[in-house]
C-alpha cells in the first residue's frame, strides 16, 4: 500500500462514528440535508483479474478481450479500479453512502450475485450485506445508505431473492421509506439502513426499499468540465429527497489512448486539489443550490471524507428545528 495513502487511512478512522457526534441542533434534520460522504462504485476494490468481461459492454470490448486478453484485461483492470479501500475500511473512513453495481454472470447456473464494473468481483453481494449488517452491529448510531443498482443479468426471480437476502439480513435495520430519515427517529426506531432500489417495480412492492436515487455523473475527463457540470446542475436545483453529486472522472477510449501509462488512480489522484477546493465552498440544505450526499473515487486519499462531513457545520437551523418532530423548511446557514 503507497505511503500517503496509508497516512489518510490513519486519519480516517476518526470518522467510524462521526454522525452519533454530530450536535444536537442537527438531530431533527432530514439525511438528505446533511452532507454525507460517499464512494462512487464501491466495490471495485475486489474485481477479479480472471473474470469475464460484463455482459453489459460492448460487442468491440468483448471482442478485443478475447483477441488480446494479456493486453487488453490489464487495461481494463487500471480503468475500473474507484477504490482500494474495503467496505468495512470506507465504514470505518466515514462513507455513509455505498454504490452498489449489482449483476448476474452470465451462464451461471447458481443464485449468486456480484458487483461489476466492467468485470465482475470475487465477492458476492450476500456476503458483503452481512459484512455491512457486522460493522453495523458495532456502530449503532451511524446510518447507511445502500444503492443497488445496475442489475446486470438479473431475472425477476434473482430480483426476489436479492431483496429476501437484504430483508433477511438487516431485518428492524431497514428505514421503510414512508419515515421521515432524521437521525432522532431512525435511533428512536433501530434503522440504520436505506435501501435505494433502481427498480420501480419491486419498490413499489416493498415498503422498505426507497426509489433510486439521482446520481449526477459528469462523464468528464477534465476536472474544470466536471465541476462546470456539477455547478450547472446546481443551478437547475436539487431534486427534493437525496442525490449525489459524483465528484468522479470519468475516462473515454481517447483518453486512455494519450495516456497509455495512466490509470483512473492517477488520473483521479491529479484532480483531487481542484475538487477539495470545490467540496469546501458547498452547501447541504433543502435550498436549490445545496447538496446532499458527495461520492468520490479512491476515498481514503486526500481529506475528501473530513472535508464533507464539515460541511455539517455550516448548518444553523432555527430553535423551533431542534425540538422532536419540528420541520426543517427553514434551515439557515451559519457565515
Amino acid at each position: 500500500m503507497e505511503g500517503p495513502l496509508q497516512t489518510s487511512i490513519h486519519v480516517c478512522h476518526e470518522n467510524g462514528q462521526w454522525m452519533s457526534r454530530l450536535p444536537e441542533k442537527l438531530w431533527d434534520i432530514p439525511l438528505y440535508d446533511l452532507a454525507l460522504p460517499g464512494s462512487h462504485d464501491t466495490m471495485t476494490y475486489c474485481l477479479d483479474k480472471n473474470s469475464a468481461v460484463s455482459g453489459n459492454e460492448s460487442k468491440l470490448v468483448k471482442f478485443l478481450n478475447k483477441c488480446m486478453p494479456c493486453i487488453v484485461h490489464p487495461i481494463i483492470m487500471k480503468w475500473s479500479t474507484t477504490q482500494v479501500l474495503t467496505v468495512t475500511e470506507q465504514l470505518e473512513a466515514g462513507v455513509r453512502y455505498l454504490d452498489f453495481r449489482i449483476a448476474h454472470k452470465a451462464n451461471d447456473p447458481s443464485m449468486n450475485l456480484y458487483f461489476v464494473h466492467m468485470v465482475y468481483t470475487t465477492i458476492t453481494v450476500q456476503d458483503i450485506l452481512w459484512e455491512v449488517l457486522r460493522w453495523l452491529e458495532t456502530h449503532p448510531q451511524e446510518v447507511v445508505i445502500l444503492a443497488c443498482r445496475n442489475f446486470d443479468g438479473l431475472t425477476k426471480k434473482l430480483h426476489c431473492h436479492l431483496i429476501a437476502c437484504i430483508k433477511e439480513i438487516f431485518q428492524c435495520k431497514l428505514c421503510p421509506r414512508n419515515v421521515m430519515p432524521t437521525l432522532r427517529t431512525m435511533w428512536q426506531r433501530g434503522h440504520q439502513v436505506i435501501v435505494s432500489y433502481e427498480e420501480d417495480v419491486k419498490v413499489e412492492e416493498h415498503c422498505e426499499l426507497w426509489p433510486a436515487i439521482p446520481y449526477w455523473w459528469g462523464n468528464q475527463t477534465a476536472t474544470s468540465a466536471l465541476i462546470q457540470y456539477l455547478e450547472r446542475m446546481k443551478r437547475m436545483g436539487r431534486p427534493e429527497k437525496f442525490f449525489v453529486a459524483g465528484i468522479n472522472l470519468t475516462e473515454n477510449l481517447r483518453y486512455i489512448l494519450i495516456h497509455p501509462f495512466g490509470s483512473l488512480k492517477k488520473m483521479t489522484l491529479q484532480s483531487l486539489p481542484c475538487l477539495k477546493m470545490w467540496i469546501k465552498q458547498q452547501y447541504p440544505g433543502p435550498k436549490k443550490e445545496c447538496i446532499n450526499i458527495i461520492a468520490g473515487d479512491f476515498i481514503g486519499n486526500d481529506d475528501f471524507v473530513k472535508d464533507v462531513i464539515e460541511l455539517n457545520t455550516k448548518i444553523n437551523p432555527p430553535l423551533h428545528c431542534q425540538s422532536k418532530g419540528a420541520g426543517t423548511n427553514n434551515i439557515s446557514f451559519s457565515a
